[in-house]
């Protein structure tokens, strides 16, 4: 399985790591290792993850990392990360 990072994604992770590095640098550092960690994981086991609620898709899934829920399509092969967004955060809200 290849894991493949959207732009929001990505933007997502940098924002969460700027938003956390205001109180802890070394925090910041390890809730994105956790980030990475789980979703090298989910090449082994791919479905580990539960299906979105909010989506019903059998293929849209996600898997928490401390306060973050990772929203992921399985795609063949290959897993593509949609999403990071704070489990508080109403996933409606999200401008995608």
């Amino acid at each position: 399985m290849k894991i493949i990072w959207t732009e929001p994604a990505l933007l997502d992770a940098e924002s969460i790591k700027t938003y956390i590095e205001q109180d802890s640098e070394i925090y910041a550092i390890r809730v994105i290792e956790k980030i990475i960690e789980t979703l090298e994981d989910l090449k082994l086991y791919p479905k580990m993850g539960r299906v979105v609620p909010e989506f019903r898709k059998k293929d849209i899934r996600e898997i928490f990392v401390y306060n973050y829920r990772i929203i992921y399509e399985l795609q063949g092969q290959s897993i593509t990360v949609l999403t990071i967004i704070h489990s508080a955060r109403d996933l409606g809200s999200v401008n995608r």
